[in-house]
């Protein structure tokens, strides 16, 4: 039995939120600014955010690294804030990002559980080659220690094609609360949905991470045949990297967006905005160059925000790419209401 602290949780994500990918705030000698940290995570409280998504790409995977060590840290600093921020006043999901193959990301879930995080967005980023039988096994047992929030990660950051049957498998382990869906493709995004949807899970969360693809993904009504008879599934919120940066308009936009739902009709200023934000996320994820600076991008809206101090990242080698600031600085002029 789940207890009801964590049933009203899973309730929330099923209801859709806007979850942002936590960023890492760094001073100018790249050691963690405790201080920016802990006000990002107020931000997004602030923002309406309904979680946050912590240990994640956008907080950079190096903070794993023994001479780093700054996993437990910066998971420890997120709970604490947000706990001191939000209280009782309402539900807040705590996401850790879960990484490796299994003995790596059975210790990552163990912490993340012992501080208190919610579930793990479970990637699966470094099985490159193995089975998926394997990669199935892998996440049931993760699903032992922590609740699972999927990830579909796309393959041009690091992640791999996953067939219909792996995600079927994989929306038949009881402890699965979400799926992140994230392969900025609209045949793999499909799969995922008709997956949950054929395997009876109405009660996993489906979650957009298709920066390209954001308030479409959110508006569309995905039917699926069940028995004969048509199932109509919607994506329910997004966790996004996207999402780090003008959180509040994001926090207002998914509420536009219900509200569309209800009234089973689109304005078509949902869809010029959807248009916008795609473009400025092409900017700020620096999608021409391959996503090389997409984590500096972050930084860069967040410096503009006064919410950093400097756009530094563990890697020194990480910095924009050249027109990256003048893109930024184009689509912030040219689409206002997206911030």
């Amino acid at each position: 039995m789940e207890s009801s602290e964590r049933s009203s949780v899973r309730e929330h994500l099923r209801n859709g939120q806007v979850i942002p990918a936590h960023p890492l705030a760094l001073t100018a000698r790249r050691t963690l600014d405790e201080r920016r940290q802990r006000g990002l995570t107020r931000y997004y409280v602030d923002a309406g955010a309904g979680g946050v998504a912590v240990g994640v790409h956008t907080t950079q995977f190096a903070i794993r690294d023994s001479a780093v060590g700054l996993y437990r840290p910066v998971l420890e600093l997120a709970m604490d804030e947000a706990r001191a921020a939000v209280g009782d006043t309402r539900p807040f999901a705590m996401i850790a990002g879960v990484v490796g193959h299994t003995p790596q990301a059975r210790t990552e879930a163990e912490i993340a559980a012992a501080i208190g995080y919610d579930a793990a967005l479970l990637s699966l980023g470094d099985w490159k080659t193995e089975p998926e039988s394997e990669l199935i096994e892998h996440c049931r047992i993760i699903a032992e220690t922590i609740p699972l929030f999927g990830f579909y990660l796309q393959p041009a950051v690091g992640g791999r094609v996953l067939s219909y049957r792996f995600w079927a498998e994989f929306a038949e382990i009881p402890n699965v609360w979400a799926i992140k869906i994230a392969p900025f493709n609209r045949y793999q995004t499909i799969d995922v949905v008709r997956a949950v949807v054929e395997a009876g899970r109405n009660d996993i969360a489906l979650y957009t991470g298709n920066d390209d693809n954001i308030v479409a993904d959110l508006l569309t009504p995905f039917p699926v045949s069940v028995g004969g008879a048509t199932v109509v599934r919607w994506i329910d919120g997004g966790l996004l990297g996207q999402w780090a940066v003008w959180t509040g308009a994001a926090v207002r936009m998914l509420e536009l967006i219900k509200r569309a739902r209800v009234a089973d009709s689109i304005p078509a200023s949902l869809l010029s905005l959807a248009a916008a934000l795609t473009d400025a996320n092409g900017a700020v994820f620096d999608a021409r160059n391959g996503f090389s600076g997409c984590i500096p991008g972050i930084h860069e809206v967040l410096r503009r925000e006064k919410l950093l101090d400097g756009i530094w990242t563990l890697d020194p080698r990480e910095h924009l790419s050249d027109g990256q600031a003048e893109e930024i600085t184009r689509v912030m002029r040219s689409y206002p209401e997206i911030r």
